[in-house]
């Protein structure tokens, strides 16, 4: 038996969760464990996410949270068996509600989020990674908004890749379906790299423990400010971001760090809970 249907096989069974979640010295890997669904999803996978991401939003010892998938797909989209078992059009209305509940919560954590792609992101899959902080791919992933070929056009993830991706990039994807490289999201700003199938891990742990190293608290009063000013005007971003800055500028983390730099030494982060909120 390969390891593929080894963990197909694993996933199959009745108490095998939906993410299988691993906490390694401020990185939190959140791992899909549907591989014979091709980690679609469905009710039960967008309801195990949204427990993990409201958890890791008010946990402190997470500082960089992963996103990956086990098996052949980082996540194909929604379980379009499950949609058309529930033909109604409440249950496809909350379904889209529970699905954008998830993605802003992503959007949300004050935690940076990565996408470790290795193999399809299609559908609501590609909007995920769109919608991650960070993203890399193996060089043998596939990418592509796939819904009009089956006559469903991508709209909620069109919400997403609409924001990540110039208008042409985006509306090609969405138009035609095609499935696109990784090189290709790469160059057109859907992933931030792609690196050789063997070097993800190592690749991804780098980029993780880069961010872990960081202040977590600044990371995370960046992160809300710049995802709040890019809905803005270019005036009031501008007094949004500034605003934030100064008060940035009296935390104890941006005390330290500075005084660090003079004195050329390695900072040490405050590691007492608080959010970004905090100043």
């Amino acid at each position: 038996m390969s390891d593929t249907e080894t963990l197909e096989k694993a996933a199959e069974a009745q108490d095998a969760p939906f993410l299988i979640r691993t906490d390694d010295d401020g990185v939190t890997t959140l791992d899909f464990n549907r591989p014979k669904e091709m980690n679609a999803l469905s009710e039960g996978m967008l309801a195990a996410l949204q427990v993990e991401l409201d958890a890791i939003a008010v946990d402190r010892s997470v500082r960089v949270v992963v996103l990956s998938g086990q098996g052949r797909a980082f996540c194909a989209g929604h379980n379009l068996k499950q949609m058309r078992a529930n033909y109604s059009l409440a249950y496809q209305k909350a379904l889209f509600e529970t699905c954008t509940k998830m993605m802003l919560s992503v959007l949300r954590l004050p935690q940076p989020v990565i996408a470790q792609v290795d193999g399809l992101a299609t559908a609501a899959g590609c909007q995920l990674v769109a919608t991650c902080d960070l993203a890399i791919a193996s060089e043998s992933s596939r990418f592509a908004t796939s819904g009009i070929n089956v006559g469903l056009f991508c709209s909620t993830p069109g919400v997403a890749v609409g924001r990540a991706l110039p208008r042409k990039h985006a509306m090609d994807l969405l138009l035609t379906g095609d499935f696109i490289s990784a090189q290709r999201a790469a160059e057109i700003g859907l992933i931030n790299k792609a690196v050789p199938d063997s070097e993800l891990d190592t690749e991804t742990e780098a980029l993780a423990r880069k961010l872990a190293n960081k202040s977590a608290h600044a990371l995370a009063l960046g992160k809300t400010a710049f995802y709040q000013q890019l809905e803005m005007g270019i005036s009031d971003a501008y007094a949004l971001a500034g605003a934030e800055m100064a008060r940035n500028m009296m935390d104890r983390d941006a005390a330290e760090g500075i005084d660090a730099f003079v004195e050329k030494r390695e900072p040490v982060w405050d590691q007492s809970p608080r959010d970004s909120k905090d100043s």
